[in-house]
């Protein structure tokens, strides 16, 4: 089992800078990769970024250049460093962990104001 305990977000003005951490705990070594998922009101969940435990990053083009994801080496916290905010990264932003199977935080609010 793996716990992830999610902190950051809150509101803040268009052009603006967040930063979301999650906390990992218990069975972190069965973990292979961390990230977010972000879901806006009416919209699907959609990926935002990943990082395997090998250090490998990913991220959706709506972000790239902006977001910037990083994990510590004991694979214990993850991050999210979010830059140049626009009204549209608006959403509810779920870190999630890979091990057996899929874990996920309690969400994070992140609103944008033009």
């Amino acid at each position: 089992q793996v716990q992830l305990v999610e902190s950051g977000g809150g509101l803040v003005q268009a052009g603006g800078s967040l930063r979301l951490s999650c906390a990992a705990s218990g069975s972190i070594f069965s973990i292979n990769a961390m990230g977010w998922y972000r879901q806006a009101p009416g919209k699907q969940r959609e990926l935002v970024a990943v990082i395997t435990s090998s250090g490998r990053t990913n991220y959706a083009d709506s972000v790239k250049g902006r977001f910037t994801i990083s994990m510590d080496n004991a694979k214990i916290t993850v991050h999210l460093q979010m830059n140049s905010l626009k009204p549209e990264d608006t959403a509810v932003y779920y870190c999630y962990a890979v091990a057996t199977t899929a874990y996920w935080g309690q969400g994070s609010q992140v609103t944008v104001s033009s």
